[in-house]
């Protein structure tokens, strides 16, 4: 999946990228740093592959990955061309989900580029620069799709009706995805920023981390409102422990009362808001994690692994990555009946372990 990061400038939008993919974006106490967006990829952290990996004596370990794009700040007036805005919007478009980075700390040395820090403002003037792009988008589409009802095509002129309610939905100030009527405007959707997965990230300072304050918990109020996710970090915080090794970064964050990083957490709501899962291959050459979307079948699964895999299909064994590990091996796990074959039907859970059967 491809996550853009997006927020006002100062946000600490370049720190979290920086801390998350390691990628050295630039970062600097001034707007408009990053001007062309920073493309990054982080590896998704997963106990269970470790376990895998370990029980089957795996020479490779490959984890899934997360895709980020780090987004230039955005300002009032982005929509209508701002601070490049126009430019950064597009940006936004070619991204699965949005992660949304609002401010949840005060700091003097580093600046706001409005008169101090309230999440609920800096919400609003991000959500209103994308709510204008995607209400100028529509706009168009109604003209287009208006001028083809005349033919009096049934389909088009009940498109073109619902776009009107989509176009007032957007001028009430609500994103896209709330928008109830999803299926005549299903192509419409697809280009409107305000559609996509949202995650609301309040990037507050180390005190705040483990409780929340005042700001967090207004950030938390908003994701509410619209059905979207929420999650308490600090980028800062990221960023150092970034550099440690694993039982160190365990060790500072226990103290501070914390009990998985920021990143983690990160995850695993991208995941929630996108429909992901995970399932691994495990074997002596390589134990791999992949995501593939909630619902998916083995079949549909194995593609992911190849191509060749899917269309070749025949069955998959399968057995959850706890009991594999409890009996030590991929072969002992059969001997004890905790390996079963599916076939192309069979719907993946989170946490299976697959050995694809196909016909090359």
């Amino acid at each position: 999946m491809k996550v853009g990061i997006v927020g006002l400038p100062n946000v600490g939008k370049s720190t979290l990228f920086n801390s998350l993919t390691r990628a050295g974006a630039e970062a600097q106490n001034y707007p408009f740093t990053t001007i062309e967006p920073n493309l990054g990829v982080a590896a998704v952290p997963d106990d269970r592959l470790d376990a895998l990996a370990g029980v089957m004596r795996s020479r490779r370990k490959v984890p899934a990955t997360v895709d980020f794009v780090d987004i230039a700040g955005l300002v009032r007036g982005a929509s209508r061309g701002e601070g490049l805005g126009n430019q950064f919007l597009g940006h936004i478009r070619e991204c699965d989900a949005i992660a949304h980075v609002v401010r949840c700390f005060a700091d003097e040395n580093v600046s706001h580029v409005h008169a101090g820090v309230d999440p609920g403002d800096d919400i609003e003037t991000i959500n209103t620069e994308l709510l204008l792009a995607d209400l100028a988008t529509v706009e168009r589409r109604i003209e287009r799709v208006s001028r083809a009802a005349k033919s009096g095509e049934k389909s088009l002129v009940e498109e073109a009706a619902a776009l009107e309610r989509l176009r007032e939905h957007l001028s009430e100030g609500n994103p896209a995805r709330t928008f109830p009527e999803r299926e005549p405007v299903e192509e419409a959707l697809r280009t409107l920023i305000t559609a996509k997965p949202t995650l609301y990230v309040a990037n507050v300072d180390e005190d705040s981390l483990a409780e929340g304050d005042a700001y967090s918990a207004e950030v938390e109020k908003v994701a509410a409102r619209e059905g979207a996710e929420a999650v308490r970090l600090s980028a800062k915080l990221e960023d150092e422990i970034a550099g440690l090794s694993p039982e160190e970064a365990g060790e500072y964050l226990a103290m501070l009362g914390v009990g998985s990083s920021g990143f983690e957490e990160f995850v695993r709501a991208a995941y929630r808001l996108l429909g992901l899962i995970t399932f691994f291959t495990a074997g002596e050459k390589e134990s791999r994690a992949w995501t593939v979307r909630e619902g998916a079948t083995a079949r549909e699964a194995a593609g992911r692994i190849h191509s060749d895999m899917e269309k070749g299909f025949i069955a998959a064994e399968v057995g959850r990555w706890d009991e594999v590990v409890e009996a030590g091996s991929w072969a002992k796990a059969r001997e004890e009946a905790k390996v079963r074959l599916e076939g192309r039907d069979y719907v993946v859970r989170d946490g299976d372990v697959m050995l694809v059967r196909f016909n090359a």
